[in-house]
């Protein structure tokens, strides 16, 4: 277990080149997706269940991931994002691996992290513009991701 946390961990901090393999691409997606989930969770100044479920929720619907993996990549994207300096290394990640469609879908799976406990901290939506604008989503495509969000989760 802890040589798979230490391998995804690698592949996210390598150099693009060197991940070229799908299994080192797919795990560097899955980190970095799961870091900037961990970031809008942790923006609530009041840190709840609803967000952390609306994470491995997220995370094993988009990655298959069964109930113990999604808790194992959610601790390692804590520590991550715990000590990462900035959001670049991850939104860069995840630049090279999805078109447009796919990052809308991304910021939608924020939004609902975001809206998980029924409130949207200003914090939240500062980090929420941060992420979409590193993701390089036009303002409406990021408009629309959020209202739907917002929509699903009865608001």
């Amino acid at each position: 277990m802890l040589r798979t946390l230490k391998d995804l961990f690698d592949s996210l901090l390598a150099p693009p080149q060197a991940t070229a393999t799908p299994a080192a691409a797919a795990h560097r997606l899955q980190l970095a997706t799961a870091v900037l989930l961990v970031e809008v969770m942790r923006a609530d100044a009041t840190l709840g269940d609803a967000e952390r479920e609306a994470v491995l929720a997220t995370l094993r619907s988009r990655f298959a991931l069964a109930d113990d993996e999604a808790d194992r990549l959610l601790e390692l994207a804590r520590h991550t994002a715990h000590h990462a300096v900035d959001f670049h290394t991850f939104t860069s990640a995840l630049n090279e691996q999805l078109d447009h469609d796919q990052k809308v879908k991304l910021l939608e799976d924020l939004w609902a992290v975001a809206y998980a406990d029924g409130q949207l901290a200003a914090h939240e939506r500062h980090v929420m513009w941060r992420i979409a604008d590193l993701l390089h989503v036009p303002h409406g495509a990021y408009i629309n991701a959020k209202l739907r969000a917002k929509a699903a989760a009865g608001g």
